[in-house]
């Protein structure tokens, strides 16, 4: 199974993949598909800019006076609670995502999970006291879950083949618009001395809801999702519109639809479309731990550190100035964005386990390295003899994790996810990684400043250590999924055969494709065809 398990036994021959490759015309060029990917970033990319607002904004609140005076400068378990609120309400609406991306499509489920979050960002600021704030943000939370599962699905299954992994990729990006835009705003209202300085902040974490609100039903449905519901008509002139620029005659859409078609068509035959699937066969089981432990990694790496207690770990090198701290903070953000956006340009490039095996290796080099650094600059700023080298050292190798954590599990993290399982069961196999996320981040949210206040610089060695334990469950666990549409991926880990009569389907169009021309050739140019067999009237 191990560095073995590089590739599954179910993958289908990659023909749609093939198809795609040979379109030698940019996106840019097809109006109707440039068209979608604009609409894409406003209702699904922006949806990440939510969370890293909020990740964003905890911390910079921390640091502005007004916010501390209100809420009685809160410490140790009460502001965990206030961090981890968020996620806490995440987990609490994960077993209602796949019942409502199934029954209600993934348009319908960004709207409600969209109109939560305004509600959560209201009462926020509207907050009277520490109570009231943690229950607005368990609301936020609450609909932050059913967003990105549905924005996360919908973006990789409309794209077309060539640029799906950089656009999934792309997703995430937009959680470091979120860190850079409250960063600023924060910023900007450090200095105001009445409580306007943290509830502006707190109401402005509404505004990228109100525009996936606004936006989200100019997009189409999920092609997927209306096939799986009967709805082929629909599904095709979608792939027709977006795909092939409105051509109905178009070989490789005919192709592609024969192929979600029938994959569609085996998974539901084998699937109860419930919870229990996730454990019903043993590739559905390891898929689901690989999800779990990816839900894990991405915030049991230390990231979580930087992302809510910046301001504290420079309090802890002897960096105590609010502005010092809102300029790091604001930088760090910036920079992240930087990182994550020209790590999602590298997907199409390098295969999946070794950007994975990248992102572990050096994430445990950073954070050896960091926590070096921080004991010894702790341990001047204590003795009363700063160490500026160690204290420059320490702010270093926190930028310094930023492209190394990006190279994975920033970039490759909801592009491996949807790649990783079938239609059938991929809202909730993203569900069930939202889950292990989401307490991981509840978890290290609220021991954090207990960690940090106890042990000081050695809850640094934590990390090092689950780093170590990630890289040897990336190399022996993580399958690779590189160079393959989804359909293709689909029955990765199941008998080779359920692949093979995918592959017959979309067979059967390519050769029928090529008989029509052949006949077209030697009749002269007549319009003699041999009709198509599918399943929908085109």
């Amino acid at each position: 199974m191990g560095g073995a398990g590089i590739s599954g036994t179910g993958t289908a021959d990659p023909i749609i993949t093939r198809l795609a490759n040979e379109d030698k015309v940019r996106w840019y060029r097809k109006p109707n598909l440039r068209y979608l990917y604009f609409l894409l970033f406003p209702t699904c990319m922006g949806i990440e800019l939510t969370s890293g607002f909020d990740s964003q904004m905890i911390n910079a609140l921390q640091i502005v006076p007004s916010w501390i005076s209100f809420f009685g400068d809160p410490q140790g378990s009460l502001k965990g609670i206030i961090a981890a609120a968020y996620s806490l309400g995440a987990i609490l609406s994960l077993p209602f995502i796949g019942v409502v991306n199934d029954k209600f499509g993934r348009r319908y489920s960004i709207l409600g999970g969209s109109a939560i979050m305004v509600i959560g960002a209201l009462i926020q600021g509207f907050s009277v006291n520490a109570g009231m704030y943690i229950v607005a943000r368990l609301i936020l939370g609450f609909g932050i879950p059913t967003c990105i599962v549905s924005a996360s699905s919908l973006i990789g299954e409309l794209s077309y083949p060539k640029e799906r992994p950089v656009l999934t990729s792309l997703f995430n990006v937009a959680y470091f618009v979120g860190q850079i835009t409250a960063a600023a705003i924060c910023f900007a209202t450090n200095n105001i001395t009445t409580n306007m300085a943290w509830k502006i902040p707190s109401w402005l974490q509404m505004c990228p809801s109100l525009v996936q609100i606004a936006f989200v039903f100019f997009l189409p449905e999920s092609p997927r999702w209306l096939v799986s519901n009967d709805r082929t008509e629909e599904a095709y002139e979608i792939l027709a519109k977006y795909h092939a620029e409105g051509d109905r005659e178009s070989e490789f859409v005919k192709a592609e639809f024969a192929q979600i078609q029938t994959t569609i068509g085996i998974e539901l035959e084998h699937s109860k479309r419930s919870w229990a699937d996730l454990v019903a066969t043993a590739g559905m089981r390891r898929r689901m731990l690989i999800s779990c432990m990816l839900g894990l990694f991405t915030q049991w790496s230390g990231n979580t550190l930087i992302s809510y207690y910046l301001g504290d770990l420079l309090a802890m090198i002897g960096k105590s100035d609010s502005v010092f701290k809102q300029q790091i903070n604001l930088a760090s953000s910036c920079w992240q964005l930087v990182c994550g956006t020209c790590v999602a340009f590298l997907v199409t490039k390098f295969k999946r386990r070794q950007m994975y095996l990248a992102c572990t290796v050096s994430l445990l080099c950073v954070y050896i390295s960091w926590t070096i650094s921080m004991e010894r600059a702790i341990t001047g700023n204590e003795s009363g003899h700063p160490n500026d080298a160690a204290n420059v050292a320490t702010i270093f190798w926190i930028f310094a994790y930023s492209p190394c954590y990006n190279v994975g599990y920033n970039a490759l993290t909801y592009t491996y996810l949807v790649e990783l399982w079938p239609y059938a069961e991929r809202s909730r196999g993203i569900a069930f990684f939202q889950l292990f996320g989401r307490m991981a981040g509840f978890f290290t949210t609220f021991v954090n400043p207990i960690g940090l206040a106890n042990v000081s610089w050695r809850y640094l060695i934590s990390y090092c250590c689950f780093l170590a334990f990630e890289i040897t469950f990336v190399y022996f666990m993580f399958p690779e999924t590189f160079g393959r549409t989804l359909e293709e991926l689909a029955f990765l880990f199941e008998d080779n055969a359920l692949a093979a009569e995918a592959v017959h389907a979309v067979e059967k169009v390519v050769a029928h494709q090529e008989e029509s021309t052949i006949t077209k050739e030697a009749s002269g140019g007549t319009t003699t065809e041999v009709e198509e067999v599918r399943k929908v009237k085109v």
